[in-house]
């Protein structure tokens, strides 16, 4: 005879869950500190939920199967003589996926009485174990109820290892971002004692003295070696430059009779026009950088710190051959970049979902960015060669009337 074993019994989920949320500021205090500065936020907060996030139980109801039918014998006493009575044993295995340890952790919410089941592997064994020639749809029926008690177990587990998750989420991002802080400080407070340091230097941040509205970097860094800081464009700066190019582009849509007229290298330098007009960081068109040629950049004395390419929509082809281009021209100093793609031929609505695939499906994307609309996307790619160095990429569609010149 096979026996069976309660399930979620074992220790409290809430428990569990508690303990490893405490962990997470511990694994966060531990954490490298030249790691910390120089690899980006999101990865470490990924690879830490990854480490913290829990797998639900998820019970594969539809992939039910049933063991062979097997007899086998319970012992009772009767007269003082131990009497061996036949029985049935029927078996079904129901897969699931998630976490095995909640199995044995009974959530906040539970019965009385715990559900019985033989865990092996990723499968539980549940038996109906009665009299020989007995009614098949009682012995359905009783089945199918322990799998319901199981079900609603595992929905309530479920239920508070999704807000675990959530709440760790939260907390990771909070820890790892207030960590950081705390170790930039403490390295600017190094810097501006005037003391040389023991193990290595550390630099501190600068800005670059400008007029208008001001290009101020801030430093990055080469995951190489100890942290030291690099030039890049601050993000609201990177935003400012976008909201100028998307302000050019509304007034270009708004003027079809005049935009019709022009050809990408005039849009260009439309384009161009207006990023200097609010910008002094020096922005230029056809400017040599690194491997190739790109149509727009802002420079702070020898960086790129915004480099954006000018494209018309030639099918899906053109997303993936100007990604290349874009990524060819980003040095290692380079972390911002835009896309510029003017539609002059099919419905805008669909040329902007068959970029976004091509987006996706490009060998340096790691995840979407924090604008998806049809006026912007933005996606984070990483530096060829380089997957922690981090390339925030902005998707400007146009919709242009059709140059009368390309019939």
């Amino acid at each position: 005879m096979s026996s069976s074993n309660k399930l979620f019994m074992r220790g409290e989920l809430r428990s569990f869950l508690n303990h490893e949320m405490d962990n997470i500021t511990h694994v966060v205090a531990r954490w490298d500190e030249d790691s910390l500065l120089t690899t980006p936020e999101r990865d470490i907060c990924e690879e830490l939920e990854r480490k913290f996030f829990i797998d639900p139980l998820i019970l594969d109801r539809n992939g039910i199967t049933a063991d062979p039918v097997k007899e086998g014998y319970t012992v009772v006493r009767e007269f003082d003589e131990d009497v061996r009575i036949r029985q049935t044993i029927v078996t079904i295995s129901i897969p699931f996926t998630g976490d095995p340890v909640l199995l044995d952790l009974r959530p906040s919410q539970f019965t009385l009485s715990a559900p019985v089941a033989n865990v092996v592997g990723n499968e539980l064994k549940l038996q109906w174990i009665g009299p020989l020639n007995h009614d098949p749809q009682q012995v359905r029926g009783n089945l199918d109820q322990q799998v319901a008690v199981i079900q609603k177990w595992v929905d309530w587990s479920s239920e508070q290892v999704k807000a675990h998750n959530d709440l760790a989420a939260q907390k990771i991002a909070a820890e790892v971002q207030a960590r950081k802080g705390r170790v930039l400080a403490n390295r600017n407070l190094q810097a501006s004692l005037g003391f040389p340091m023991r193990e290595r230097p550390d630099a501190q941040t600068y800005s670059v003295p400008i007029r208008r509205k001001k290009i101020v970097p801030h430093r990055t860094t080469d995951t190489s070696e100890p942290f030291r800081p690099e030039p890049a464009l601050e993000d609201g700066q990177y935003e400012a430059a976008l909201e100028v190019l998307r302000n050019q582009r509304n007034a270009l849509e708004r003027s079809p009779g005049t935009s019709a007229k022009m050809g990408e290298e005039e849009i260009r330098n439309l384009l161009l026009m207006g990023l200097n007009s609010h910008f002094e960081g020096q922005a230029a068109g056809e400017v040599f950088n690194n491997t190739g040629r790109t149509d727009i950049l802002i420079r702070v004395e020898d960086r790129h710190i915004f480099i954006g390419e000018c494209k018309i929509w030639k099918g899906p082809k053109t997303i993936m051959e100007t990604l290349d281009q874009l990524l060819g021209y980003l040095t290692w100093r380079d972390t911002k970049a835009a896309l510029l793609l003017f539609i002059r031929s099919g419905a805008p609505g669909d040329v902007i979902s068959k970029a976004t695939i091509k987006f996706r499906e490009h060998p340096n994307y790691k995840r979407d960015g924090t604008h998806a609309t049809d006026e912007r996307l933005d996606f984070v790619f990483h530096a060829n060669g380089d997957t922690s160095r981090e390339i925030k990429m902005a998707f400007l569609p146009f919709h242009l009337p059709k140059d009368p010149s390309d019939d």
